[in-house]
């Protein structure tokens, strides 16, 4: 005879489960995954159109960091804003950008989020706050904290992330941007996705502490390490940065251990990592196949659902291409456009 399960053991059930599923909807749950799927799928498209000769450049893939953004973005509003990297593609679609917009810029197509001419690493939509991904390293950094006095001289509201790697966190701008944030209280949270290389140097050769989130002491700030490829804890640890910056209280540094599955770039041979290492990680610890995992042993979804939603995700990316291999290119009487300002 089958078990009634009481109030109490429901609520007992609920208190149990991790942050995630606590604090969010069946709907949001499920979201949160489509967008995880979007973020790979959108990457594995843009992978194979460049191997056909579709983009030219280089692109910088973050295929297998997907709870890292997404967990982050769960707790920003459509006002709050975000600066990103050179691997920042994840970034965008997580804080809401449009995969056809962002192909089409891939394409240098004019329907492109920067009318072509930023291409995979300078795709900006201040629509959804997102204030623009960055080739430098290290880049986007000081411009977060510049965003981030605008919020809190103009009263606002807005809280401000700054996704970098952890390649960034040697730079002299990390320093200098954690230390101004602190001084002032700014409503910023400093997100170090740390993938274990920066391009192609360990951490363990090129950074002297042994988690770059212990650097935020030195800056009287939070440190936090979490699993990056957990989506709860990269949600929950998220949540309580975002509301202590949104609370005057100032920055935090979140240090999301992750890991990606292609190489540096396009040009990169990958032989400074083991065919162990790599397939362990894309075994064993994929974001989204752990995420998947949970929403089943958690009962809010089964096999069926999951494989409709990558079907779904299937059918956007297949549109998001055609849209972008139909849309115009840019006229070379065009060149000068969105270049200068216009003189007074």
């Amino acid at each position: 005879m089958a078990t009634t399960k009481t109030v109490e053991t429901v609520s007992q059930s609920v208190a149990n489960m991790p942050f995630l599923y606590r604090e969010h909807s069946r709907e949001q749950l499920l979201e949160a995954l489509r967008k995880m799927h979007l973020i790979r799928q959108f990457e594995e498209g843009a992978e194979e159109s460049y191997t056909r000769g579709l983009i030219h450049g280089t692109m910088h893939l973050s295929i297998g960091q997907e709870a890292s953004a997404m967990g982050v973005c769960l707790a920003l509003t459509n006002e709050d804003q975000i600066t990103s990297t050179h691997r920042g593609h994840g970034h965008c679609i997580a804080k809401g950008a449009d995969v056809k917009r962002m192909f089409a810029e891939f394409f240098g197509k004019t329907t492109g989020y920067c009318a072509g001419r930023g291409g995979s690493m300078h795709i900006a939509d201040v629509t959804t706050g997102n204030l623009g991904a960055n080739g430098i390293v290290g880049g986007g950094i000081p411009i977060a904290v510049g965003a981030a006095l605008t919020s809190k001289r103009m009263k606002t509201g807005k809280v401000i992330v700054c996704f970098f790697g952890d390649g960034a966190n040697n730079e002299g701008a990390f320093h200098e941007a954690l230390n101004m944030a602190s001084v002032w209280k700014l409503p910023v949270v400093f997100v170090c996705e740390n993938n274990k290389y920066g391009m192609s140097t360990s951490t363990e050769r090129s950074t002297a502490v042994a988690n770059i989130a212990d650097r935020a002491a030195g800056y009287s700030m939070p440190g936090v390490i979490v699993d990056g490829n957990n989506l709860s804890d990269v949600a929950e640890a998220s949540r309580i940065a975002v509301e202590r910056a949104r609370s005057g209280q100032g920055p935090s540094l979140i240090e999301c251990k992750t890991y990606r599955h292609r190489g540096h770039s396009k040009s990169d041979r990958n032989r400074y990592r083991t065919k162990e290492e790599i397939d362990d990680w894309m075994t064993n610890r994929d974001p989204i196949v752990l995420f998947e995992n949970q929403l089943v042993e958690f009962g809010i979804t089964d096999a069926a659902a999951l494989e409709a939603i990558r079907e779904s995700v299937r059918q956007d990316i297949a549109a998001a291409i055609t849209y972008a291999k139909e849309s115009p290119a840019p006229e070379t009487a065009d060149l000068g456009l969105n270049v200068y300002t216009e003189s007074a």
